[in-house]
């Protein structure tokens, strides 16, 4: 297991793959998991910002690599 010290040497993108893979690992295990109440109404006022034309959806794929190139 990686120690404070160890992640704090770690380059950028060496700390996002490990997020990325922990996010993968946890996501697996999808079902198990439950929403808080509060993002229910999180999501109701992003689908309402998206209806108005006030907010667009962005591809996830190419938000993690605008998001790399952004950080790298």
């Amino acid at each position: 297991m990686a120690t404070t010290i160890q992640i704090e040497r770690m380059s950028r993108a060496e700390k996002l793959q490990t997020m990325e893979t922990i996010w993968a690992d946890l996501s697996k295990d999808d079902a198990d998991v439950e929403s808080p109440a509060w993002h229910h109404a999180v999501l109701k006022e992003t689908e309402a910002r998206v209806n108005a034309g006030q907010e667009q959806i962005a591809d996830w794929t190419k938000a993690k690599k605008d998001l790399r190139k952004r950080f790298e």
